[in-house]
């Protein structure tokens, strides 16, 4: 598999460390990470980003598609890499938390990992819960658009 999918919950112990779901360290793995991962406040939530290579990439991608020293360009990169952790696997599947991302998700005794195709996300475990809930109520609003172009179409044949 080469996608981060599902949602587990972890504790963290004592000492701030947490165990990647093991599905998620695979991932991590066939994506070349180099023994540790990109970690970084969301931008749009309180939870943190995560991920290998694959990550690192698509934010490469989107900072090529901006011109070279334009705003945009350097408060993206500030925005997403000047808040980058690199967090190291130990051998046992953990990473250890540093506070100010804690700080930023909420995180105290509990992490819920969710994932979301090239990445994953960290979250404090009630505010996923609402969050969850928030998202399936949004989908089911709007499924009627994931299969409009082909009722759409069907409805112009009769």
């Amino acid at each position: 598999m080469d996608r981060f999918v599902s949602t587990y919950t972890n504790k963290i112990d004592t000492k701030g460390r947490v165990s990647i779901p093991a599905p998620f360290r695979a991932v991590l793995e066939h994506d070349g990470y180099r023994g540790g991962i990109y970690c970084y406040p969301s931008l749009d939530a309180a939870a943190l980003d995560a991920g290998g290579e694959r990550l690192a990439q698509k934010i490469d991608g989107l900072l090529e598609g901006l011109p070279d020293y334009s705003d945009e360009r350097d408060e993206l990169s500030v925005a997403l890499y000047g808040d980058v952790h690199v967090l190291s696997i130990d051998g046992d599947g953990r990473i250890i938390l540093p506070q100010s991302l804690c700080a930023h998700a909420g995180l105290t005794s509990q992490v819920t990992f969710v994932g979301l195709g090239d990445k994953f996300q960290m979250w404090q475990p009630d505010t996923f819960e609402l969050r969850h809930k928030q998202a399936r109520q949004k989908a089911k609003q709007h499924r009627t658009l994931f299969g409009a172009g082909s009722a759409h179409r069907d409805s112009e044949r009769s």
